[in-house]
């Protein structure tokens, strides 16, 4: 008998951002792919990186993933990465345009929701967003909660 093959995620992610759904109103997703070194795309896959402080940034016509730790590769020698660097977004023009214009709105920020990847290249999801406020982020607690108690009830029937 053949053993059950446990799920795996449809799209391979190798990092989400679960806090950035908490703290933001996210409107808005884009999927971008990454220009990394070789070291970097081997750390991703052993999931060595962290998107907690991360945040995208466009600049003369580029987005920038600014902030984005992703360590040092165990076996890497001294070519090995800098593990905080500015990491280039690969979009079209006018996906780099629109998200400017969007992150040009007071209190809006590019955030990066979860990196996986795709045909063996990584690819990030960039959120646009604007912060929750504390009640926000109490009411949205208060409805999950709710919803869990409905679908408890529902599964008895």
């Amino acid at each position: 008998m053949a053993k059950k093959k446990s799920k795996k995620t449809p799209d391979n992610v190798l990092a989400q951002n679960r806090k950035a759904r908490h703290d933001y109103f996210v409107t808005e997703t884009v999927e971008a792919g990454l220009v990394l070194t070789g070291t970097e795309i081997k750390s991703i896959r052993e999931r060595r990186i962290n998107l907690q402080d991360g945040f995208a940034q466009v600049r003369n016509n580029e987005a920038w993933l600014m902030n984005v730790h992703i360590n040092e590769y165990i076996q890497g020698n001294r070519f090995n990465h800098d593990p905080l660097r500015n990491r280039k977004l690969l979009l079209h023009k006018k996906q780099i345009h629109r998200l400017g214009i969007a992150a040009q709105d007071k209190g809006v920020t590019l955030i990066p929701l979860k990196v996986y990847l795709k045909h063996g290249f990584a690819k990030v999801l960039i959120g646009v967003a604007h912060g929750k406020r504390e009640f926000d982020k109490r009411e949205t607690i208060k409805r999950r909660e709710q919803d869990r108690q409905i679908a408890r009830v529902m599964k008895r029937y």
